[in-house]
């Protein structure tokens, strides 16, 4: 894999992970969602007047956009499981900025996570 072929993996997966960080943001200011019909049009409107889900859907567009160029240039037998380094982001991302729990369960589970990127990366 070419450099820029990892950059574009690579900004597409950071932007995946901060698409969620921000969809979450979102709907913690909106609080929980409840689907009966007479919260469905005024929560809707909630969310999308909420500039951080305004933010995740456009990291989502642009992330689409870098990820097929990535695709197109290496099998997604690849590329795929390097997702699994937005779990990484999002979790360290989720503790920092969201207040989220980080507990060695999942510190363990990070580290099952790199260490798998870690093998696939040498194929």
């Amino acid at each position: 894999m070419t450099l820029s072929t990892f950059g574009f993996i690579f900004t597409g997966i950071m932007l995946n992970a901060l698409a969620q960080l921000l969809l979450k943001a979102g709907t913690n200011a909106v609080g929980a969602i409840h689907l009966d019909s007479g919260h469905l049009l005024p929560t809707a409107i909630k969310l999308a007047t909420q500039l951080p889900i305004l933010g995740g859907l456009a990291c989502y567009v642009v992330s689409l956009v870098v990820w097929i160029i990535g695709l197109s240039r290496v099998d997604v037998t690849i590329a795929y499981p390097l997702l699994s380094l937005g779990y990484i982001v999002n979790a360290f991302g989720a503790w920092y900025f969201l207040g989220e729990t980080m507990s060695a369960q999942r510190m363990l589970a990070v580290g099952v996570i790199i260490v798998g990127v870690a093998l696939l990366a040498r194929s």
